[in-house]
């Protein structure tokens, strides 16, 4: 009886990493790769091409940044939720995740986390989205917890919360004092459909006219801007 057959090493859960950043996606793959249960697979700063690769590389994982190179996280996000319905994702971003987490749930993520979380953290959201369960932080999950119980109105933290994810893209770019057309050729739409979008945003925020909107975004874009964000 052959008793030097050994077993099989256990298998690792492969990440792919969405970032416009190489710094972020260095120290982000060194972590992971430095685990027993998973490694990174692939790396792309770019929507369109980090699609390609998960449909080539078939990763149990996708961790992802809200601003991608040429492109946004939540295309990308929603582009996945309808050609791998499965995938898991995790957003990793400086962005307030007040305003984007519900944005990028609602577009298919099952985590959220802020760029700078503890090392320890980091692992736990991984693992926690690895296994099919959501993730985000106390606060934030808090946050949500009394926006169900008291509803919507009472604590809004920011007009943006009101917006769909299309609206909410173009109001920040309106706040980058983007004009139609380029908003129009980056989220490739036409100019026509960033104009409804404008007078969509309008009514919502109850602004009178291209103006008052423009300042608001910019306000909006500004304040967020300011925020204080952990160390990277």
């Amino acid at each position: 009886m052959n008793h030097s057959k050994t077993s099989a090493a256990p298998k690792k859960a492969r990440v792919l990493l969405a970032d416009d950043h190489a710094v972020v996606r260095f120290g982000i793959a060194q972590l992971i790769n430095r685990q027993e249960d998973m490694e990174v697979c692939g790396e792309e700063a770019d929507a369109a091409l980090a699609l390609a690769a998960i449909e080539r590389l078939k990763p149990d994982l996708v961790i992802a940044d809200i601003s991608l190179k040429d492109s946004s996280g939540l295309e990308l996000m929603r582009n996945l939720k309808v050609q791998f319905p499965k995938m898991a994702v995790l957003v990793l971003s400086i962005h307030d995740e007040t305003i984007y987490a519900e944005v990028a749930f609602r577009a298919g993520a099952l985590g959220y986390l802020m760029k700078g979380a503890e090392v320890n953290t980091i692992l736990t959201a991984i693992r926690r989205v690895l296994s099919g369960n959501i993730y985000v932080s106390e606060a934030l999950g808090t946050k949500m917890l009394q926006k169900q119980i008291r509803g919507q109105g009472d604590i809004l933290v920011s007009p943006a919360e009101n917006l769909s994810d299309r609206e909410l893209e173009v109001f920040q770019l309106i706040g980058r004092w983007k004009g139609t057309r380029q908003i129009a050729d980056e989220l490739h739409l036409s100019v026509k459909t960033i104009e409804y979008y404008r007078e969509q945003l309008k009514k919502k925020l109850g602004l009178g006219n291209a103006t008052e909107l423009t300042q608001a975004a910019t306000t909006w874009v500004q304040k967020e801007m300011a925020t204080p964000k952990s160390k990277k």
